[in-house]
């Protein structure tokens, strides 16, 4: 009787939808370079402000053409990325030579993420979408309200604030792959730094007309002995307790 009465209860209460991210990862940076595209992300996953999981890879391959990466919820993250493959395990189902372009997969994710908004229960994800197929490289970047834009240097979460600048700054159309990967290392340098949610672990990745390929995790080089980070209490640069 109990039973009935709480299984009742239970099918009539409203419908719940996760209202805040709990497990997130932050920044994710791109960039179009000479020969193709490049995207980077530490790994950290935090719950609230523990920094709990460093070895969260939070780009993946779509095919052979596309990166996808992706900063906020990692639950969100992962039911994005089951998505995309059951959509490539279709194409290779059907046998028939065709693949998704990532300008293909970009406007699948736009509609997915818009969809999801206007049922009042959003993937609270930041999404860029890297790749290259027929001689053109891509970028583009969708949020969980389904805003969608495509440019030649990306970021979400703070490296909007802070890798941004610095990428349009040093951006050109003929970066060789190694100027792209300084590039974006100096960023990721610069959000460990400032981002109090960002790890010295990364991971780079490229789509070039050999294909898409990421790097495993690796350390960024750091240096902390500025002035700004070693100064004593009240400002004592000295340790001795004057100015």
């Amino acid at each position: 009787m109990a039973g009935g009465v709480a299984e009742k209860m239970e099918s009539s209460s409203p419908m719940r939808h996760t209202t805040r991210p709990i497990v997130t990862g932050t920044s994710v940076l791109g960039l179009k370079y000479k020969d193709g595209v490049m995207l980077a992300a530490d790994t950290l996953a935090s719950y609230g402000s523990l920094a709990m999981f460093q070895d969260m890879r939070r780009i993946s391959k779509t095919g052979s053409y596309t990166l996808v990466g992706g900063s906020g919820e990692m639950s969100d993250y992962a039911a994005i990325t089951h998505m995309l493959e059951d959509l490539d395990r279709e194409n290779k189902n059907a046998n028939d030579g065709f693949e998704f372009s990532p300008k293909e997969i970009f406007y699948y994710l736009r509609a997915v993420m818009y969809q999801r908004r206007n049922k009042f229960d959003p993937l609270w994800n930041s999404l860029v979408v890297g790749g290259f197929k027929d001689g053109q490289p891509f970028l583009g970047c969708v949020d969980l309200r389904g805003t969608a834009f495509e440019d030649d240097v990306v970021a979400t979460g703070f490296g909007a604030h802070l890798a941004l600048p610095v990428m349009r700054n040093k951006w050109r159309p003929d970066l060789e792959e190694g100027e792209a990967r300084a590039l974006l290392e100096d960023c990721l340098r610069v959000l460990y730094y400032r981002d109090c949610r960002a790890l010295d672990k990364v991971q780079l990745s490229k789509a070039t007309s050999e294909g898409t390929r990421i790097s495993e995790p690796y350390k960024l080089e750091t240096d902390w002995a500025s002035a700004s980070f070693v100064a004593g209490p009240g400002g004592d640069l000295d340790g001795d307790g004057g100015w």
